[in-house]
């Protein structure tokens, strides 16, 4: 019998083993670094956070809420507790009952879930509740305490806990419900959309740095102050939007004016100013908080509590300096008009004047028609007409034969139809 050497089967290696490299792969996907970077959402995202207020991020499915309040939470050194809203029940947040020795003397406690017990341990924290629009409302009613009281059960939530959700619209939500009024005004709600650069950038391994706003300790004073002003006399002149609820369920799940949007709106000014953050930071967490309507209202009201004084202008035209922005420059050329009107003398009728035709000359000129010819109306029998006027008739008249033009032509058209 002859000996011979039996087949050997090639040496593969163990399932383990790939695995293993799989690991090492997956980790290597996972390696990123940040940088710091300009982005306007992230930046209001923070400051809401920085200002203790409960923050709603919306955006369709994929766009990235996760992975901002992920990345957040890790450039704030918090750590992140995920809290998928719709898989829970109403008891989940409100907490189980749980009998005692003695119910009618020591009463019956409400059991908190672990997760919240985790937060109070901590201290500190991101809490994340996730898919909050699809959440039916028995769930967002007993979501409402731990929102506002943040209270969960027996618990209460430490002040290091912030807190954040995040939704889908209805129309591309899996059974999603709108948000109810008392729930959704709780709210900042910040709508997330992807920046095609950040998406790159981050793709390639670098994501954009949430860093806490630098609040200026010597500001705060004039912070809070001047946010006060901001929304008091906002309301006072507008006392018609310290609380309306809007008409439509789906608007209703937003942002609307309410005294609470009005208290969030106020803190997250005074933030904004102190942190010295853009106006397209304070414009989305002002829009967030009271509503496109209102909130556009009241920054436009915030560009003129900084416009010059009129009686200031009329006493120096000559040293005035007037706003580059066409809209505030009319106010301020206005309220120059407004304030000889109430006080007419021909010294201030002489410097309004001045002051028009040096809005003329150093911007457009169709912002001093309308007060041009207010202004002309207010002279007086005995006053000489002054050679600023002859400078200015010509844009007048030119405006007018266009106005004249434009109101022709519409009715010719209207006459064709």
């Amino acid at each position: 019998m002859s000996s011979h050497t039996p087949f050997a089967m090639p040496e593969t290696p163990s399932h383990t083993s790939q695995l293993d490299v799989a690991a090492d792969l997956l980790a290597l996907l996972r390696d990123a670094s940040s940088e710091p970077r300009a982005d306007t959402q992230l930046e209001a995202l923070t400051l809401a956070v920085a200002a203790d207020l409960p923050v709603l991020l919306w955006g369709e499915p994929g766009i990235g809420k996760t992975a901002a309040l992920t990345q957040l939470a890790s450039a704030l050194d918090l750590p992140l507790t995920t809290v998928i809203a719709s898989v829970h029940e109403p008891s989940d947040f409100s907490g189980l009952p749980v009998v005692g020795d003695d119910p009618a003397e020591q009463g019956v406690p409400m059991a908190p879930p672990d997760w919240a017990v985790r937060l109070v341990r901590a201290g500190r924290g991101l809490l994340f509740l996730d898919e909050l629009s699809t959440a039916p409302p028995a769930v967002q009613a007993a979501l409402l305490r731990l929102v506002l009281e943040r209270r969960v059960g027996a618990l209460r939530l430490p002040p290091g806990v912030r807190i954040v959700a995040a939704a889908n619209p209805r129309s591309s939500a899996a059974d999603g419900w709108e948000l109810s009024p008392p729930l959704a005004n709780r709210f900042v709600h910040l709508q997330w959309t992807h920046d095609h650069d950040v998406v790159v950038r981050g793709l390639g391994g670098t994501w954009p740095r949430a860093a806490l706003p630098r609040l200026d300790a010597e500001k705060l004073p004039e912070a809070v102050d001047f946010a006060r002003r901001a929304v008091c006399g906002f309301l006072t002149a507008r006392p018609t939007l310290v609380h309306r609820l809007p008409s439509g369920e789906t608007r209703r799940g937003g942002a609307w004016p309410s005294p609470r949007s009005w208290e969030m709106t106020l803190r997250l000014i005074a933030f904004a100013t102190a942190a010295g953050s853009s106006r397209e930071v304070l414009s989305l967490l002002v829009r967030g908080t009271v509503g496109d309507g209102a909130g556009l209202e009241l920054l436009a009201s915030l560009d003129r509590m900084d416009l010059p004084d009129p009686e200031a202008l009329l006493a120096d035209p000559a040293g005035a300096v007037l706003p580059e922005r066409g809209d505030l420059r009319q106010a301020v050329l206005d309220g120059v008009v407004d304030a000889v009107r109430k006080r007419p003398e021909r010294a201030r009728w002489d410097a309004a004047w001045t002051l028009l035709v040096r809005a003329m000359e150093s911007g457009a000129p169709d912002v001093v028609v309308v007060p041009a010819t207010t202004l002309a109306s207010l002279r007086q029998e005995d006053w000489d007409v002054p050679e600023a006027i002859e400078r200015l008739a010509g844009v007048v008249s030119l405006s007018r034969r266009a106005d004249e033009a434009a109101r022709r032509s519409a009715v010719a058209a209207g006459a064709r139809r």
